[in-house]
Order: C-alpha cells, then sequence, then structure tokens
C-alpha cells in the first residue's frame, strides 16, 4: 500500500470518492479522546474494524470496546500492524511510536478530520463552528431529528464531542445513523474544518481563540469566511456576535443571497441576507429554561414560531434558535422542530446539575473560554437569582491563559467568590509557558481593579475542591468550570458534602 499522508495543511481531496467499506482496521491514536472516540464509534456502527491506543482506558474506550473496537492502554509501534488506515488528530506528536511505525510501513496516515470529511461527503451534512457553543447546538440539531424527523430525515448521523441528556438517559455523541443527515462539530482549532463541504453550516460565533495555531486573530477570522464560503446551500450565522457578523458582510452580495443570519436584535438589517429575529423572554421558566419565539422572513416562514427549551440561559436561546433554522432549511416541520426542542435536556457537561445537598447545589460545566465563562456566570444568575455562586475554574491551555487572562478575570468576576485551580496543559507543556499559572488569572484581576479577594489561586484542585466543600451553605451554587480533570471534583464536593450534611 503506498504510504499517503493526509493533513490540516493539504489542500482538499474528493471525498465522496472514497469508499469506506474498502477499508480493513482502521486504528485511532488517542482514541479515548471526544472527537476520536465518536469517528471511532460511527465506523463500528458502518460495520468498519476498529482498533485505537489511549495512554489510559476511560468511558469512552470502554464503551467502544463494549461494541467490538480493540483498544490498547499505552501506546506501541506493534499496535498498527494490519491496520489499512491509522488516524490522528493535532495532539499527537511527529514522535509518537505508533505514527512513525505507520510512515514505516507505509501505512495510510489520515487525520481526524479526513475522516470525518468521508463521513460527511456521503451525507445532507450540517456543521456547527464556533468558539463556543458548537456541542449544545449540535447535539440540539440532533435532537430535532431524532424526535421529528421522517423518512430519510430520521435516525440522523451526528458526530459531536460530548455525551447528551435525553429522556432515556443519557446517550454517547456518536451515532451512524441509517438516514440521510449527518450533524458535526466543525473544529476550528486546528483549521482542519476548512475541509469540510456541508450543505448547511452554522457559525455561532468567531471570537478568537487558538492563537497559538492561527498567530493572529485576523487569520482566525478568515478562516470562518473560507469555511462559510464552503456551506453548498446555507450558512446560518449568530448576528448577536460580532465576529460571525463579520463573516457575513465579508461575502459577495450573491453569497449572502443565502445567508441566514438569526438574532435578538430586532433593528438588525443586511442587504440580501435573510434575518430571522429572536424574541426572548427575560424571565426564567418554572423548570430554570427558556421560553422565546422566532420570527421569520416570509420566504423562510410565514409565522412565528414559540418554543421552549429546558436549558437556562440567553447563549442557549440563540443555540436553539440555530438548530431550529438548521432544521427547518434541511426539510423538518417548523413546529415539529420547536416541539422536538423541549424534549433535549442538555449536553453533558453543559451545565449539569450534579446534585443538590442540603440546599446546596453543585453543577458542572465545560465553559473553557472567556465568553462562555460568562454566559455561564449569567446564566447561573437568571437560576439561582438568590444564591451565592461560587466557582472552581481550571484553565484548558496555557496560551489560552496567557492569550484571555484580563478576559477571564472579568468573566470569574461575575460569580461571588472563584478559586483558578492548576492549569490543565492538554497538548501544551509547562516548560513553554514557564511564566503561566492560575496565579496569572488572579494578577489580571488585580490589574483589572477587580477585588482579588474575590478572585484567588489555589494550584491543588482538590484542596480547592475541599475548602469550597467545607465552607459551603444553605443555598450556594457551587460550579466546577473547565475542559479538563475538574469535571472529578464535581463529584468530590457533593461526596464531602453528603459527609457534612
Amino acid at each position: 500500500m503506498n504510504r499517503i499522508v493526509l493533513d490540516p495543511t493539504h489542500q482538499p481531496i474528493d471525498y465522496a470518492q472514497i469508499d469506506i467499506r474498502h477499508w480493513n482496521r482502521v486504528h485511532f491514536i488517542g482514541v479515548g479522546g471526544a472527537g476520536m472516540s465518536v469517528l471511532a464509534e460511527m465506523l463500528l456502527e458502518e460495520g468498519v474494524a476498529v482498533s485505537g491506543s489511549d495512554a489510559a482506558r476511560n468511558a469512552k474506550t470502554q464503551r467502544l470496546e463494549s461494541l467490538g473496537a480493540t483498544v490498547y492502554e499505552g501506546q506501541e509501534a506493534s499496535h498498527v500492524n494490519g491496520a489499512s488506515i491509522v488516524v490522528y488528530s493535532s495532539a499527537i506528536k511527529p514522535d509518537n511510536p505508533e505514527i512513525v511505525s505507520a510512515y514505516e510501513q507505509g501505512i495510510v496516515v489520515m487525520h481526524r478530520s479526513d475522516i470525518l470529511a468521508t463521513l460527511m461527503a456521503h451525507k445532507y451534512a450540517i456543521t456547527v463552528a464556533g468558539a463556543h457553543g458548537k456541542t449544545t447546538t449540535s447535539a440540539m440539531i440532533s435532537q430535532i431529528f431524532v424526535s421529528a424527523g421522517h423518512g430519510e430525515l430520521a435516525d440522523p448521523s451526528f458526530a459531536i464531542g460530548g455525551s447528551i441528556h435525553t429522556p432515556e438517559g443519557l446517550h454517547d455523541g456518536g451515532h451512524a445513523g441509517k438516514g440521510s443527515v449527518l450533524v458535526a462539530e466543525a473544529d476550528e482549532s486546528d483549521g482542519s474544518f476548512e475541509k469540510y463541504r456541508p450543505q448547511l453550516a452554522v457559525i455561532t460565533n468567531v471570537e478568537p481563540d487558538h492563537l497559538d495555531h492561527y498567530g493572529s486573530k485576523e487569520a482566525f477570522a478568515q478562516a470562518f469566511i473560507e469555511h462559510a464560503m464552503h456551506a453548498t446551500e446555507h450558512v446560518i450565522v449568530c448576528g448577536d456576535d460580532l465576529g460571525a457578523l463579520s463573516v457575513v458582510r465579508s461575502m459577495s452580495d450573491d453569497v449572502r443571497k443565502a445567508a441566514i443570519v438569526y438574532t435578538t436584535d430586532e433593528t438588525l438589517e443586511l442587504p440580501f441576507a435573510q434575518v430571522v429575529t429572536i424574541h426572548a423572554d427575560s424571565s426564567t421558566a418554572d423548570d430554570g429554561g427558556q421560553d422565546f419565539s422566532v420570527s421569520w422572513p416570509k420566504r423562510l416562514h410565514d409565522e412565528r414560531i414559540h418554543v421552549h427549551i429546558r436549558v437556562p440561559g440567553l447563549h442557549n436561546v440563540r443555540n436553539a434558535t440555530a438548530a431550529l433554522i438548521a432544521a427547518i432549511m434541511a426539510g423538518i416541520d417548523a413546529h415539529d422542530a420547536a416541539r422536538a426542542l423541549d424534549d433535549f435536556r442538555g449536553a453533558a457537561r453543559r451545565f449539569d446539575i450534579k446534585d443538590v445537598v442540603n440546599g446546596i447545589a453543585v453543577v458542572d460545566d465545560y465553559a473553557h473560554h472567556p465568553t462562555e465563562v460568562s454566559a455561564l456566570m449569567n446564566a447561573a444568575r437568571a437560576r439561582y437569582p438568590h444564591s451565592r455562586i461560587r466557582v472552581l475554574f481550571q484553565p484548558h491551555l496555557f496560551s489560552r491563559t496567557h492569550y484571555f487572562a484580563s478576559e477571564f478575570a472579568r468573566a470569574l468576576s461575575l460569580a461571588d467568590e472563584a478559586i483558578v485551580t492548576g492549569i490543565f496543559p492538554a497538548r501544551e507543556f509547562q516548560k513553554d509557558w514557564p511564566e503561566v499559572s492560575a496565579q496569572t488569572i488572579v494578577d489580571a484581576a488585580r490589574a483589572e481593579g477587580i477585588n482579588d479577594k474575590r478572585i484567588v489561586a489555589i494550584e491543588d484542585m482538590n484542596v480547592a475542591a475541599s475548602q469550597l466543600a467545607h465552607t459551603a451553605r444553605p443555598g450556594d451554587a457551587i460550579f466546577t468550570v473547565g475542559a479538563g480533570s475538574i469535571t472529578k471534583m464535581a463529584d468530590a464536593i457533593v461526596e464531602q458534602l453528603h459527609e457534612r450534611f
């Protein structure tokens, strides 16, 4: 077999010409990760043999094994023997023994985005891109098709980087359905989303992130412009986000005719683009969710649609509106789509209420960008208006902490108390960022003139969690926040609260 290396820097290829039925075994390096495990599961459901390796087993690898995958703990060159394709992500280093072995054996090596692009090329594809909101919006779209789809629009495939709460329980974020639709998160972190050619491209926001990859805010924005131009039918864009709005304004008049912009600004007008207006109720519903309605341009729909969602926050109203538009453009009845959103219980680790102990709520959330943290704090105030909001925040990536320390400080200042704990490095190394730590955000808070007693640094998250649990009082709402290992502290806090009370 000829050695072929595909990566995010290469020109797009014709993925529609790739027939996965000819693949013998696909091996995933880092198969326990959120994005990789979803793709592995989709291939398994398509009948492809799958193997993979990771530093340690976790719930995702256990699920893959239950579906028939072979999973290795640790990474060794021999694991790729006999594979027809080896899949890597941008987190995999060039000296990884499995990828080195794949090169030496002439095995086809693919970036994870190439696998997703291949699956996407054979379906009616809906992608969701943005610095934040991707998982929730993708999950909402998937829920609509699961609940309201008929014929080819039923039983969608989806590739979502997180599990989904449903009335039947927690479902994993990967599924290879028999229907014609594929819903996928479009990861912007390494630029690979520029490969995708979806029928519908949703852009929730274009706020600078991953500057370690892009180098500048301008390059980050340009990547979204190119992604939007690749949508073959419509690009669906949040008009409340200035960065996303700039994407629409950068389009030619002809291309902008295919843009649908959703916004809470009733005065927004964009030449040629269709504008969908959100009318959000400022109050919180009895179940902690939101009620809102949507007005449509007559060429899209001729009446206002009323919607109820069970998840809090204006950001989720926007996410739900994007999902509604995508579903309707794909052929779902508008009222059926709105009713289906009432079935959505949220994505795992998105305002995930773990327990309430003696009147103390413990909530876990994936927010790891300043705007996400701000949105979470605003949703927390709406959901718990009389509570003391207390946050245990684990920054994700040294680079993100460095670039956005002041923004994180301002976001965390919306809480009554915030403890910043040790940084989750993910693909980065402390030695490359020796001056960056939890204290970086505290120092930024002081520089911003924010009361530094409200934001403190405790490197050891176990110590910080114990402090929160032992100083909690009835009525408090404690949030564990971040994209890394901080999620373990939610259960630890609940356990300690039960011991106290």
